[in-house]
């Protein structure tokens, strides 16, 4: 730690200076009077508001800036049940890895021994599904955001909550500033490395499984470059998707909760002689990936946590930075032709062929028709449910990043929120979001909140009307259709009503001429794409 000396301003303004010098820019919202001294000093020292419709959405947005920035994302929310509404999105946050920095008030100590209305205690309350939840005292607000700055941004990533007392928020400085230096990047040494190295230079067919924390480690562009220069294909888990531009033939697919893709890519998971796992968090995964690795497979693990997940274990388990670590295996292995019997391709294929990518119309033809729509460089949120299966395996990301979503929490409700948070953090970037009828319905109101911020946002609607991974489960087992299936809402009439664009299409052609003029119209538009009930049978 490095002492800065002493800062003047209020607790709040301490607060607000030391977010904006990490780069935050953003912060989102439900005003409450409790909050109002945090608010106040988050403008003053740079960072834009924006008012959302609801505390999970807010959050939502905010890693929706995180994934353009690098930044941590800003949440403010008032006592009691402004604070208990974001408690799904900090617990996505957690889960998916989010920097997360939320920030709410609370009334004081001696207020709260005789004063009940709204209180409950934040931090007891938080403190499961966050990296850290801390009460700020008198005179310790410039340490305690530099420790929440800190303890976001290292290792996994994650949510932590400032709770500041209305009191303490506008207490008056001097306060004693310190600031972390960044840490050194770690990479493999000794028995370890050379072992991983001699592995790697014996292998004849490499295969790089990526994870979640390639995304939030910024390691994109390391596990390209090892993948090319050892002919080694990728597998990505969904929210690692354009790792490697999905048009290449190093790119195989996308992996989670798929039991069809599974078909394709656990087989060849089983044929590689040496599989790197590169920020592979398996809390993206389904069942069937638990102990996918046979007995004497050699398996680096490179993670940024120790395993005690116990998903899978690895016989070689490398603890530190994805980049850093590949970088010191490659340097011990030259490169060498792979795979001389074309396995990679011929599992993509397969999967190519098993989500129906080229069918007239249906789920699949819904998002690759989207694709061929939005420009290069394009960025996608999907919100949770049978689509968003289908999605993650038919969508092309052409980078790191290319599609967002709930990939550990699985989350109704994120996609648009997500999009917001995304395009206002770089309005330049096309994006598109794409949700389920029901998913849409449970937060129609931030409808509002991107017609207020003025952004081209193309919202792809699958109206099936029914929750359909559900119905489908419900089927399966032999149960009757229960609390799954409602009757249509007119999203062209909702979507004119709040301000926006709404259009209907049942096929291709009016799906591409829909996006293509979303992207040019200066608010949101809603494209009810009508697939029909059971839309999913056979393509999961």
């Amino acid at each position: 730690m490095k002492d800065e000396g002493a800062a003047t301003g209020t607790a709040s303004d301490e607060i607000a200076r030391r977010l904006a010098e990490a780069g935050c820019r953003h912060a989102f919202g439900i005003p409450g009077g409790e909050v109002l001294a945090l608010m106040d000093a988050l403008a003053r020292a740079g960072l834009r508001v924006t008012l959302v419709k609801h505390e999970n959405s807010g959050g939502f947005m905010a890693e929706g800036t995180w994934h353009a920035t690098g930044a941590p994302g800003v949440l403010f929310a008032t006592i009691g049940p402004g604070i208990a509404n974001a408690a799904n999105c900090i617990a996505n946050a957690w889960q998916d890895r989010v920097p997360l920095i939320v920030l709410t008030g609370c009334v004081p100590a001696v207020e709260a021994m005789t004063y009940t209305h709204q209180v409950f205690d934040h931090v007891r309350f938080l403190e499961p599904i966050t990296k850290a939840a801390i009460r700020v005292e008198a005179g310790t607000a410039a340490l305690a955001v530099d420790k929440a700055l800190r303890i976001a941004t290292s290792g996994r990533p994650g949510p932590v909550v400032l709770d500041v007392p209305i009191d303490v928020q506008r207490e008056s400085g001097p306060f004693r500033r310190s600031r972390h230096f960044p840490e050194a990047a770690t990479a493999p040494f000794g028995e370890a490395l050379a072992t991983a190295q001699a592995w790697l230079a014996g292998a004849e067919r490499p295969l790089v499984l990526a994870g979640l924390d390639v995304l939030t480690e910024r390691a994109g562009p390391a596990v390209e470059a090892f993948a090319r220069r050892h002919g080694a294909p990728a597998i990505a888990a969904y929210k690692a998707k354009g790792v490697i531009p999905e048009g290449d033939p190093l790119a195989v697919g996308a992996a989670g909760l798929s039991p069809l893709a599974d078909k394709a890519l656990l087989p060849l998971l089983h044929e590689s002689d040496c599989v790197i796992l590169a920020g592979y968090d398996p809390i993206e995964m389904r069942i069937g990936w638990r102990d996918p690795f046979a007995e004497g497979q050699r398996v680096i693990d490179i993670a940024a946590v120790s395993n005690t997940h116990y998903m899978h274990q690895a016989p070689l388990t490398i603890v530190g930075n994805i980049a850093a670590s590949l970088e010191a295996i490659s340097a011990g292995a030259a490169p060498r032709a792979t795979w001389p019997g074309g396995e990679p391709a011929a599992a993509k294929a397969r999967l190519r062929e098993a989500f129906r990518v080229e069918e007239p119309w249906g789920p699949a033809a819904v998002v690759h028709e989207a694709r061929r729509a939005m420009p290069a460089g394009s960025v996608a949120t999907v919100d949770s449910g049978a689509h968003r299966i289908v999605l993650s395996h038919v969508w092309e990301s052409d980078h790191i990043g290319g599609l967002l979503q709930s990939t550990a929490l699985c989350t109704m409700g994120c996609a648009v929120p997500l999009a917001i948070g995304r395009k206002l953090a770089e309005p330049e970037r096309p994006v598109i979001a794409f949700v389920g009828d029901a998913g849409l319905e449970m937060f129609l109101g931030e409808l509002a909140t991107a017609r207020d911020l003025k952004l081209a946002l193309p919202i792809v609607v699958f109206v099936d009307e029914q929750l359909g991974l559900i119905e489908l489960k419900q089927r399966g087992s032999g149960m009757d259709t229960l609390g799954v299936e409602f009757p249509p809402t007119d999203f062209t009439a909702v979507a004119k009503a709040m301000g926006g664009e709404g259009v209907r299409v049942t096929d291709r052609t009016a799906l591409h001429e829909a996006v293509t003029a979303a992207l040019r119209r200066p608010t949101f538009t809603l494209i009810s794409a009508m697939i029909g009930r059971n839309a999913y049978d056979g393509r999961i």
